[in-house]
């Protein structure tokens, strides 16, 4: 009887804390995990970055440029560059590699930067946009027919045309604009604007400029012409027109009256002296008669 009394105290404790060895062993399966061994931790657990620098770059047409592409991996395996621009030199130090690239003449070329850590592969983007500022924007002076006057703004060595708005002010406010974006060719070329519109009097002493903006994908370029006045000589040209006119006619008839005077002088100056001489004829024959005569 006293055997048993231990084995009743063990089936007691075992009843009073049910699953406590299971929760022992659950207890030591998530500590050991599979395998019974901690679990080897990740190479890329902490992310890593990638830079690319500058990110948006403008060139003129030809030029070259130096990207620089950046990493915080510790232990790049791989570092490379996808472009469809021609490469130059390579430069490397560690965490960066610097690319050169020549001879941009695309309006705009997306340049990819990517590195490789631990097995994963990231990356970075640039964009990379050649163009050229106007050489001169040239407005003419108003050229007036009638009740009509036209303005011609030139727009010289300017690239990319297609991305060029081109627009007509006068007194400050917007008259006409246009956007070139049907254009397409790659290469400089100069650009001529022209717009007829009717001349009003309350238009007269209000400058008018020309325009020339280049917009390419964040980057604006602007640049515009020397103002020019209209006055009224330059708006008003057919009563100046007229008046010379008239003064040209003037002059044609004075000259023809001038010329009918000058040929008919001689004519009435010989009838003239005819008169007189046979008034005198005539005197002396009625003196001699008077005298003659008893």
């Amino acid at each position: 009887m006293g055997s048993l009394l231990p084995l009743s105290l063990l089936l007691l404790l075992a009843a009073a804390y049910p699953g406590g060895g299971r929760a022992r062993r659950r207890r030591g399966a998530r500590a050991q995990g599979p395998g019974g061994s901690s679990p080897a931790p990740s190479e890329t657990s902490e992310p890593f970055w990638v830079h690319i620098s500058p990110q948006f770059k403008a060139v003129q047409p030809g030029g070259s440029v130096w990207l620089n592409c950046s990493t915080s991996c510790p232990l790049p395996e791989n570092s490379s560059l996808s472009t469809p621009l021609q490469r130059g030199q390579t430069l490397s130090g560690p965490g960066w590699v610097s690319y050169q690239l020549l001879d941009v003449r695309a309006w705009s070329s997306e340049v990819r930067c990517f590195v490789t850590c631990a097995g994963e592969t990231r990356g970075a983007k640039a964009k990379i946009t050649a163009y050229k500022r106007p050489q001169s924007v040239i407005l003419e002076p108003p050229l007036v027919v009638g009740n009509e006057y036209t303005l011609r703004c030139h727009v010289t060595h300017v690239f990319p045309v297609g991305f060029l708005v081109v627009t007509l002010r006068r007194g400050g406010r917007v008259i006409y604009s246009e956007n070139l974006k049907r254009y397409t060719g790659s290469d400089l070329a100069n650009v001529t604007l022209t717009y007829t519109l009717p001349a009003r009097p309350r238009d007269l002493w209000k400058p008018v400029t020309c325009h020339a903006r280049l917009s390419l994908d964040g980057l604006v370029v602007r640049s515009s012409s020397a103002p020019i006045t209209p006055t009224v000589l330059a708006w008003r040209p057919a009563p100046k027109a007229l008046a010379s006119t008239s003064i040209a006619a003037f002059v044609a008839i004075l000259l023809v009256v001038g010329a009918a005077y000058l040929r008919n002088r001689p004519l009435v100056q010989n009838q003239s002296k005819e008169r007189r001489v046979s008034a005198g004829r005539a005197g002396g024959r009625r003196n001699v008669g008077q005298f003659g005569e008893p």
